[in-house]
Order: structure tokens, then sequence, then C-alpha cells
């Protein structure tokens, strides 16, 4: 999106993303309670999403194997909200900080994609990833000056890194 795109833009609504977040959390407090787990929620708003997160959880459960239970209920929240507000939802949900080291982990994957690129001159395909790791990685190549396009269908929707 250009500059000029960008601030045509209209400002994020700041009530109704915080209106998202607690149902939201509403929502995630009755799951919680339903699974007999411990844990407390943390609402933000970054941006133009609601971020959601439970805290001080043990366990993985609520993440699952590479994120798919997050994922899951991750989508389960975000009907809930649209349900409610009859508006369709961009919240982002995180389970004991899962999102954010693995938003690490993907911003290192991709910076060594671009320095292999930048070497040997060749594209390189990434392994399958959700949109929300896809996105990480395609800001991560373009911090290291290269571009990258998502090619394939989901679930099996992955990123190549392009040489200059």
């Amino acid at each position: 999106m250009t500059e000029a795109e960008e601030s045509l833009k209209p400002a994020p609504d700041l009530a109704a993303l915080e209106q998202e977040g607690e149902i939201a959390a509403d929502y995630l407090e009755g799951l919680l309670d339903i699974a007999d787990l411990d844990g407390d929620i943390d609402m933000d708003v970054e941006g133009d999403r609601a971020i959601v997160s439970i805290v001080g959880i043990k366990g993985d459960e609520l993440v699952g194997t590479e994120g798919e239970v997050l994922e899951a209920l991750q989508e389960l929240t975000r009907l809930a909200v649209h349900r409610q507000t009859g508006e369709r939802s961009r919240l982002m949900l995180d389970v004991g900080g899962y999102r954010e080291r693995r938003r690490t982990e993907l911003t290192k994957v991709g910076a060594a994609a671009a320095n292999d690129v930048k070497r040997s001159g060749e594209r390189k395909a990434l392994q399958p990833m959700t949109p929300f790791e896809r996105k990480i990685v395609h800001d991560a190549v373009a911090a290291a000056g290269l571009r990258s396009e998502s090619e394939g269908e989901e679930p099996h929707r992955f990123v190549v890194v392009l040489p200059a």
C-alpha cells in the first residue's frame, strides 16, 4: 500500500476494537472455565486489530502442535465476536506468548532466507505457513531489501524469496 493510500484509510475505531476485545475475553473466560484451566486474559489494541492474550496458563494444550489449536481457538473467538457485532473480526489471539516467540523465530527464518538468496542469486521456497507466519516472513525479507511472494493453496501456502 502506498503512503497516499495509507493516509486515505480511515482511522481504526478504538471503541469498536475494545468491544471486540471485551467480547473475546468473555468468550475465552467461558472456555477456560469449561476446560477447568487457569489463565488470565489481557487485552490490547495494536494498529487496527484487537489483541487478546491468555497468560499465566500452564502447558501448551491451547497452542497445540505448530499452533494448530491456537489457530482454531482464534477462529472460534472471531466467530463469537462476529455473532455479537455482525462485523468481521481481525482479532489476534495469543496463548502463553506463543505468537511472540514464533514472531522472533520467523523473523530469523526470513532474514536467513533473504541472505541465502542474496548469496546464491536463486529463489528460495520455504515450508508452508499460516497467514500470520507468512506476513512476518514477508516483512523480514522486505527489511533485508528483497521481495517475496506467497504461492500454493491453503493449508499448503508458502513464501518464496526472490532475488533482487
